[in-house]
């Protein structure tokens, strides 16, 4: 890591400690914290009660985290809800409301088919760091969060379209809403991955950012044998500009079946979007015409509709690595461990490609197909990350693409950030 910029990670003992993991990596203008769940952090044991028990004590662990870091809730600019019963929502938001009263942050919420420790619901946050981590160095000052809802595309009580921060928007998933009934759309998947584009595009040109602007793309579905039917329309939206076909850019990328989603979706759609221009006050120098430097390196496996790593300011994105061996394109001999261990070796020489360390990496998630495989993979993640450094976020899938056992991806500090158009 350069001097500009510091890996910093932090735990407090007021929120359940992991082995291998941190609750908190700051770096640059954003903390990026682990996803909690309903842990009591004096036992080390679930809270007793349902659902509503358990999203108070996800909560106040993300509360103690961000207190501890001398942060505030309203710092939080993106929320993802992780729930074991899309019907247990309603009473997660029951809570959710109580941490949120006024501001609110952009969101995700899904259903999955399995969380650590048997747990009902799992939250994860991402907080906005304006002191910011460059040692000894004068920083941008108390950077504002700006917000912002259009018309054009779904609203909800609950969320904010998106909020930027520093050099990021952070988008709210979008659902296949017709912004107009505020109904699912009727048809296929295809229609739905349509408008759910067709939302996110509404709300970039709200803010006046281009479509191609998009870093990161996380598609949720329920269906994962619908991945070419969702493809054929992303493809019709990636690349979006005559500047981005002529490069081939498409953003790293990250498809995960999920259990359920709001309102019965086929579809939902996450995106982290660069902002080239900052949040004031930051100087003028400092935020305008940041380019976003896509690469792909031969050693790990390349897929048409996304970039191995996408960076923008300080941070590089990783599109999802699957134990697929880079030479023969199948997947690797053995079980969870040898599997966890190839994504792993994928990440590891994409982030080398690039010219930068494991021990730059800020944050991991990870999408098991089986969650009693943990165990198995964090023996081989530890060989990766023998510090634990990263935060990190583990979920259970009912089904990866090509029928692996894991799936990872990873978002990586970027100290010397990426240079201004000349």
């Amino acid at each position: 890591m350069s001097n500009d910029n510091a890996v910093l990670a932090r735990n407090t003992e007021k929120a359940p400690k992991q082995a291998l993991a941190s609750q908190t990596v700051a770096f640059s203008h954003y903390n990026n914290l682990s996803a909690q769940l309903p842990i009591d952090p004096a036992s080390g044991k679930l809270v007793t009660g349902g659902v509503k028990e358990q999203a108070e004590q996800c909560f106040k662990n993300i509360e103690a985290i961000v207190n501890s870091i001398d942060h505030v809730m309203s710092d939080i600019v993106r929320v993802t809800l992780f729930v074991k019963d899309i019907k247990d929502v309603d009473a997660v938001d029951e809570v959710y409301q109580t941490f949120f009263p006024t501001y609110l942050p952009s969101r995700t919420v899904v259903a999955v088919d399995a969380l650590p420790m048997g747990a009902l619901v799992q939250v994860e946050a991402l907080v906005s760091n304006g002191e910011g981590t460059i040692p000894n160095a004068p920083q941008a000052g108390d950077l504002i969060k700006l917000t912002n809802n259009t018309l054009n595309a779904p609203t909800s009580p609950l969320s904010t379209q998106t909020v930027s921060f520093s050099h990021y928007n952070n988008l709210s998933a979008q659902l296949p809403i017709d912004p107009k009934t505020g109904r699912l759309v009727v048809g296929c998947v295809k229609q739905q991955t349509r408008q759910c584009l067709k939302n996110i595009k509404a709300i970039l040109e709200s803010i006046d950012v281009p479509f191609d602007d998009i870093v990161k793309v996380t598609i949720f579905l329920k269906d994962l044998s619908h991945t070419e039917a969702v493809n054929k329309v992303y493809s019709t939206f990636f690349p979006d500009s005559a500047i981005a076909r002529t490069v081939a850019y498409v953003p790293a990328r990250t498809v995960v079946a999920v259990a359920d989603l709001p309102m019965g979706a086929a579809v939902q759609i996450e995106v982290v979007v660069s902002h080239g221009d900052g949040t004031p006050p930051q100087a003028i120098e400092d935020r305008h015409g940041l380019i976003i430097e896509a690469n792909n390196t031969e050693k790990a496996p390349k897929d048409a509709l996304a970039t191995q790593t996408v960076a923008f300011s300080h941070y590089n994105h990783i599109s999802a690595q699957l134990p697929i061996d880079a030479t023969t394109g199948k997947l690797v001999a053995g079980g969870a461990k040898e599997q966890a261990a190839q994504c792993l070796a994928h990440i590891k020489a994409i982030v080398e490609s690039v010219d930068h360390v494991m021990e730059d990496v800020v944050k991991v998630n990870i999408f098991l197909k089986n969650i009693a495989d943990i165990d198995a993979v964090d023996e081989a993640y530890a060989t990766f990350f023998p510090t634990g450094t990263p935060a990190r976020r583990i979920v259970g899938v009912s089904e990866l693409p090509q029928g692996a056992l894991i799936q990872i991806d990873a978002i990586v500090g970027n100290a010397e950030g990426t240079p201004p158009i000349v």
